[in-house]
């Protein structure tokens, strides 16, 4: 009787911990705000990728969740973290994994709905399961939805992002474009880059002429920040910036990763700023790092002449060339004043 007692205890305060940690943060965010996470498998990794650069140790692929959380525990550990902490801008649905293998996911979200909360939803998605017909219906109810999409070619695709045996990359890129045209919310796209992998020329071509047919408000690149599984370098700030600039310039490509950043600030006349935003628009943290204080001074100059203006392209400000805007994708682009 005794070891019963002793392992119901364990057995409680093992589901405690779990339910616990379903919530993370607030986390404050230039791109997405103030954030609330919830962790759709907080207690294992359950992905069906197994990405080299993953924060998370290496694990077998699954397609499906082997243990999940009840929705009732989630919205109750949501209810008392918004009681904690206010002014919240977005909430996250991410996980140890993949969270659209969470199989109650469209019950979730209509469940968070339902609380007539005045916060945007965001999902943090490998793009792998948008052929679920289910899954892709869910995804629409999103205010915002970040999707992985890491390389284009097959063998790389599988090198980099190990995905479960069935995962093919020409059904994901499908999906996304037909996502991207359909989706009425803010549609992110994250590209990693890992050195050596998918960084040459031949696979940034690849998806360079992919993102061409993706309706995205952002197009976020970046590189390792955390230890990885497994033993895979990242990329410096300059090899990032050298990548961008392969990209179309109508594409809204964003640096969202400040690793191993060497790079000093330069001086820059007017010709040489309107001839760098000409290849591609910069974002605030990329002024901050390339420019120094003269050029910063020049660059104001411009924008009250308006020949660059800023722009937000959901949450990021970026610099852009005014005779260029009309090339720019117009999705949620909004032009501030400069004055």
């Amino acid at each position: 009787m005794f070891l019963l007692k002793m392992r119901n205890i364990l057995s409680m305060s093992v589901i405690e911990l779990v339910e616990n940690n379903i919530i993370f943060g607030p986390v404050i965010s230039r791109r997405f705000g103030t954030s609330l996470g919830i962790d759709l498998s907080p207690a294992q990794k359950q992905c069906n990728f197994d990405c080299l650069y993953c924060e998370l140790a290496p694990a077998l692929t699954v397609n499906t969740q082997e243990k999940s959380l009840h929705v009732s525990s989630i919205i109750q550990a949501l209810k008392k973290s918004l009681q904690e902490h206010s002014n919240i801008d977005v909430i996250t649905i991410t996980a140890n994994g993949e969270p659209t293998l969470y199989p109650y996911l469209d019950a979730l979200i209509d469940a968070i709905k339902a609380l007539k909360l005045e916060i945007k939803l965001l999902i943090l998605t490998n793009s792998a399961t948008l052929n679920d017909t289910k899954t892709y219906q869910t995804l629409l109810k999103f205010d915002q939805v970040k999707l992985s999409l890491d390389a284009i070619s097959e063998d790389i695709f599988k090198k980099i992002d190990r995905p479960h045996k069935e995962i093919q990359i020409e059904d994901i890129i499908y999906h996304v474009k037909q996502f991207s045209q359909e989706f009425q919310g803010e549609l992110f796209i994250e590209i990693l880059f890992v050195a050596g992998l998918n960084d040459t020329k031949k696979e940034i071509a690849r998806l360079n002429e992919v993102l061409l047919h993706v309706r995205a408000n952002r197009i976020d690149i970046g590189t390792i920040d955390r230890p990885p599984a497994y033993p895979v370098e990242a990329l410096s700030y300059e090899q990032l910036m050298d990548i961008s600039l392969m990209f179309v310039p109508s594409l809204p490509i964003h640096i969202a990763s400040r690793k191993k950043i060497n790079t000093k600030a330069s001086r820059y006349c007017a010709e040489e700023i309107v001839n760098t935003l000409d290849k591609r628009p910069l974002s605030e943290d990329d002024i901050e790092i390339l420019f120094d204080a003269n050029t910063k001074k020049t660059l104001q100059k411009l924008l009250h002449q308006n020949k660059i203006l800023k722009i937000d392209r959901s949450g990021v400000i970026f610099y852009i060339l005014e005779e260029n805007l009309h090339r720019k994708l117009k999705k949620s682009v909004k032009v501030i004043d400069n004055k």
